[in-house]
């Protein structure tokens, strides 16, 4: 088949090599001039390294394990010690790894180089067309294209989520918190320990990890109408989040996201929460389906598990995608449906103000 796979994050990445080591021939669209490499570690998690071994790539994954500190240490307005909080995740197996987003994305492609797929940055999708036979695709460049299935691994503000099952204000569920962060130079290491300046609805961290360190911001707040393509604007939602304060290293970290040319990273604590993934010869993967919050921690084990199981279910189905998109979301839900209802713990850990 000929299947369109929009979004270059984790889960296109990894949808387009599934689909294509199967022998289909894969489009891989992404807006972003490139493949995004900045980022703090992510977590890979239980099944996602099995399904990272039946994929080949989990010695690659062990080999650039991310060495980072498991304890914060919370400082008062001065930089004073208040306390030293282990940072213990909920981990599905002992074998569970953090990696650099980095790291992650050069294994990814080189995995995908193989299997010939296309890639086209600065592309996304304008309109779909579904007749029962094929998708018909009309892209934001004016080029129009057809196609077996659409696949939707654009992430939590999905295009293609928003062209076939409607607007993201039906499925996401703002978790009262907006997530920036920035890398640093090193002369801003931390030290022996991740460090943590919190005050009631706000923190402000710095973290470091394999030689990199990186700043970030936390704070609560009701959704804002923001433009999520304008970087400058959410530069501006942080500045003024945190507009005043001149305790500890704020005003340096906010320098930092000032002046940043490319690795500023900013979002809200939301869920993307539907019924069903899948919609004639169109389904979601990855956080465009099931956004679980960045601080479940488990977006890029999802995002590995559900792609594996889609390309899985469209080869044992002999490429009927009725069958398949079902079976997929059978065997995704359970594991989505836990990592949803896990994000709690984690946003109190960094909003409490203690």
């Amino acid at each position: 088949m000929h299947i369109l796979v929009s979004g270059a994050g984790v889960a296109g990445l990894s949808a387009a090599i599934n689909l294509g080591r199967r022998g289909n021939q894969v489009t891989l669209i992404e807006l972003a001039p490139e493949i995004r490499t900045s980022g703090t570690p992510i977590d890979i998690r239980g099944e996602a390294l099995v399904i990272a071994g039946e994929m080949g790539l989990r010695g690659r994954m062990e080999e650039k394990r991310a060495h980072v500190t498991d304890r914060i240490k919370y400082v008062d307005e001065n930089g004073g010690f208040l306390a030293d909080v282990p940072f213990t995740d909920a981990n599905d197996s002992p074998d569970d790894l953090e990696i650099t987003r980095e790291d992650l994305s050069e294994i990814l492609t080189s995995a995908l180089a193989e299997t010939g797929t296309e890639i086209r940055f600065g592309e996304s999708v304008e309109a779909l067309t579904d007749d029962g036979d094929g998708v018909d695709v009309q892209f934001t460049s004016g080029r129009t294209e057809r196609f077996d299935l659409v696949l939707g691994a654009d992430g939590l503000h999905s295009k293609v989520r928003a062209v076939v099952f409607g607007p993201e204000r039906d499925y996401l569920r703002h978790l009262g918190a907006y997530i920036g962060g920035v890398e640093l130079p090193p002369s801003c290491h931390p030290g022996e320990y991740n460090l943590m300046y919190s005050f009631p609805g706000h923190s402000a961290g710095i973290m470091a990890y394999d030689g990199k360190v990186r700043g970030g911001f936390i704070f609560g707040g009701a959704p804002i109408d923001y433009d999520h393509h304008d970087v400058e604007a959410q530069k501006k939602i942080v500045a003024d989040a945190f507009a005043g304060v001149t305790a500890w290293r704020v005003p340096e970290l906010l320098q930092a996201v000032r002046e940043d040319n490319g690795t500023f990273y900013f979002d809200s604590v939301s869920q993307i929460h539907l019924s069903g993934w899948h919609r004639g010869r169109v389904a979601l993967v990855g956080d465009a389906a099931h956004c679980s919050a960045l601080l479940s921690g488990r977006g890029t084990s999802l995002a590995l598990t559900g792609t594996y199981y889609l390309a899985e279910e469209l080869e044992r189905a002999k490429g009927d995608h009725r069958i398949a998109f079902a079976r997929y979301e059978s065997r995704q839900r359970p594991s989505v449906d836990f990592a949803q209802q896990s994000v709690t713990q984690g946003e109190a850990l960094f909003l409490s103000g203690q």
